[in-house]
């Protein structure tokens, strides 16, 4: 499924005249608190109506004026329900109110309550006419995993969704191109992972003799098996190992090619051969998975540092992330000679973080980590790259974006004014990570999946209410 986020554009006259109502709304409230006698009381022997509201459209959080007649002027006996959701009543003065639409309030019928002095018994009620068209938005919440608090109350298990403990340490998520309900995850010095979305239960991916696990992919052949890169620093031991899908990943052979310090590998989508990352070399090596010929793609900028690789879905280029020089560079791919080429700058500048949106190098990041490709619909008229680029910028806390442009922009996270937390909810106003490193896109069920590392937890990005 396509990741349908077209942002549907309001108004801009509808959003000024709203404002400008709410703000005389407030001023006559105002005005009328200074009154020998209460204004608007509820007159119990009169009939509750509501004659309008705006605006009509609008999501969770929305600021929203109703108007009609009898409502009172004491907030604590209003009652509004929208869509069945109750929603909070800021203000109210006979003839209006003014309250914020609750989330997932999706049937959008609008009805008003006017309650007993004792806030227990509904004393009259109305409801519009009209139905109020709710627009369901992107949010941040929990998939799995426990968030403690108290650091050392935190536990590694095996278990359901509600009963797995906490995961350290995740780094790279990629799901099984077979069953589109199997994610897995590597975690350097902590435990690999298979999070089952079907069976919603978390289990070890046990990998005896292998340690650091910086990566896992998977073979192009028909078996498609699994392969995990090692993170290790010896300069006489093999690197890769390949997991069987006929084993159920239970046994593995090794690749027979020593390579130290890999942080970075992926597989060609179209002619098969694997690229990986040296951390001291600086290198970035070509593998023939067939033949087993290694030969070298090309020298990155910088040596001694993380070096993480993502393949174009088209394979047409890879985008090579220097995470501690704070940028991407792109690499494109000769046909003909069947390799990449020396990469150049796309987002960020070398050695220089910070967090600023912007275009090409004018943009800044701190740390980025894993990122994936995810089609945008909102390209197929223009033609060209239909992809936009999602990735993790762990010590900006947050899910940035870049375009086939090179537009690099702040996705979810930094809620709040803030930098790095705990809190879910609207992407860009309350979403809150703490140094996440790892993100999938999950094409089945049109969301993504983060691996908050820095709380310990698997987040989710989706449509409210899915």
């Amino acid at each position: 499924m396509e990741m349908k986020n077209k942002l549907k554009i309001t108004c801009w006259p509808i959003q000024g005249i709203l404002l400008a109502l709410i703000t005389l709304f407030f001023i006559q409230c105002k005005e009328s608190s200074t009154d020998e006698q209460p204004a608007g009381l509820f007159d119990p022997s009169k009939p509750v109506s509501v004659t309008d509201f705006l605006p009509k459209e609008g999501g969770s959080g929305s600021n929203m004026v109703i108007y009609g007649d009898n409502f009172g002027n004491d907030v604590s006996r209003i009652k509004v329900v929208i869509g069945g959701k109750i929603a909070k009543v800021i203000s109210v003065k006979g003839t209006s109110l003014y309250c914020i639409v609750p989330s997932l309030a999706t049937e959008g019928d609008i009805k008003v309550y006017v309650l007993d002095e004792q806030r227990e018994e509904e004393l009259a009620h109305a409801e519009a006419r009209e139905i109020f068209v709710y627009i369901p938005k992107w949010i941040v919440s929990d998939l799995v995993g426990t968030y403690y608090e108290v650091g050392s109350m935190f536990e590694e298990k095996e278990g359901p969704f509600g009963d797995c403990g906490a995961f350290k340490e995740m780094n790279w998520f990629t799901f099984d191109p077979k069953n589109p309900n199997r994610m897995y995850f590597a975690a350097e010095n902590a435990a690999a992972r298979i999070v089952d979305l079907e069976q919603r239960y978390v289990s070890y991916f046990r990998t005896p003799g292998v340690g650091r696990k910086s990566v896992i992919l998977w073979k192009p052949d028909g078996d498609q098996d699994l392969i995990t890169a090692e993170n290790h620093s010896s300069d006489t031991r093999n690197a890769f190992h390949v997991y069987s899908r006929s084993s159920n990943f239970a046994s593995s052979q090794v690749i027979n090619r020593v390579a130290r310090g890999v942080n970075g590998a992926a597989v060609h989508p179209v002619n098969g051969e694997m690229y990986y990352s040296l951390f001291r070399a600086g290198e970035v090596r070509r593998h023939d998975l067939t033949t087993g010929a290694d030969q070298l793609a090309f020298q990155n900028p910088f040596s001694a540092l993380a070096i993480y690789i993502v393949i174009h879905p088209s394979g047409d280029y890879a985008y090579i992330t220097n995470s501690e020089r704070h940028y991407i560079l792109k690499s494109d791919y000769d046909y003909d000679r069947k390799i990449f080429k020396a990469p150049y700058p796309v987002a960020g500048a070398a050695s220089t973080s910070g967090w600023v949106d912007g275009v090409g190098t004018n943009g800044r990041l701190n740390r980025p980590m894993q990122g994936v490709f995810v089609k945008n619909p909102d390209y197929e008229e223009q033609g060209g790259d239909q992809y936009d680029y999602y990735f993790c910028d762990r010590d900006n806390h947050c899910i940035r974006t870049l375009t086939p442009l090179g537009r690099v922009k702040t996705y979810a996270g930094r809620g709040n004014n803030g930098t790095s937390g705990y809190s879910n909810g609207d992407l860009r106003l309350e979403a809150r990570f703490k140094g996440p490193c790892a993100i999938a896109h999950d094409e089945a069920r049109n969301c993504f999946y983060v691996g908050d590392t820095g709380n310990w937890i698997i987040r989710k990005i989706a449509l409210e209410g899915e």
